[in-house]
């Protein structure tokens, strides 16, 4: 049988049947084929959908986007983003809400419920922060409106005291490596929680707790983390 040499080298297809039916393209609708749409529920900040709960000696005052804190132990005033807004309910709550649905807003959200929160609980009961000094010679006293701080410099450290906030010093012992230490504490209160924290983040940016011995200036909540010393070896 004769054949070409060529038609070897030919490529051969190995779809059975014909070519034209192997390609055809169904014209069904999606939705006859089984696909099917579902709404998908926008989930809110878990901080942020929790209601803020209202004293009754304290008052709110509510503007559009601003918004006034009265309370016996002072005033504030915040203004939101025109992302979220504040809405005031019935039997003394307020509740945050989202108005557009993009990721700031969602930030923002949780965000400004708790500085919200903060602003009620600082104007009717009030926040305290507490730092410890540790160190030998390491001293804290109060001149007036002045905060005076003895941290191993050649001077004194001195710190504005805000009209806002109250600066008590007192003394208290502490166990570190199972001996009782005496340390002095520095206690800042006041009905501010941002203003309370920026002072105490002041006064502790002058001489940081160092991890050796944990001398300086730290929180009362705060854990040092300590590093193990050279061991100097007598020969």
């Amino acid at each position: 049988m004769a054949f070409s040499l060529l038609s070897c080298f030919q490529p051969r297809s190995w779809f059975v049947g014909d070519r034209r039916s192997m390609f055809n393209v169904s014209s069904t609708p999606c939705a006859q084929v089984g696909f099917s749409t579902k709404t998908i529920e926008r989930k809110e900040s878990r901080i942020g959908r929790q209601p803020i709960v209202v004293p009754s000696n304290v008052t709110i005052s509510l503007q559009g986007q601003h918004l006034k804190v009265k309370g016996p132990l002072g005033e504030l005033a915040l203004t939101y983003p025109p992302e979220v807004k504040l809405t005031e309910e019935d039997h003394g709550f307020l509740r945050v809400r989202e108005t557009v649905e993009t990721r700031r807003a969602k930030e923002m959200h949780g965000l400004f419920r708790t500085l919200t929160d903060n602003m009620v609980v600082g104007v009717s009961k009030g926040f305290e922060k507490t730092l410890e000094l540790k160190g030998v010679g390491y001293r804290a006293t109060v001149q007036g409106k002045e905060l005076v701080l003895n941290l191993g410099f050649s001077h004194p450290v001195k710190i504005e005291i805000p009209d806002s906030l109250k600066v008590k010093v007192d003394k208290k012992i502490k166990i570190f490596d199972k001996e009782e230490v005496k340390i002095t504490i520095v206690i800042v209160s006041g009905y501010d929680k941002c203003e309370i924290g920026q002072f105490a983040a002041t006064v502790k940016k002058w001489r940081p707790a160092e991890p050796y011995k944990a001398n300086g200036v730290c929180y009362a909540d705060e854990i040092v983390h300590r590093k193990k010393g050279k061991d100097r070896k007598i020969k």
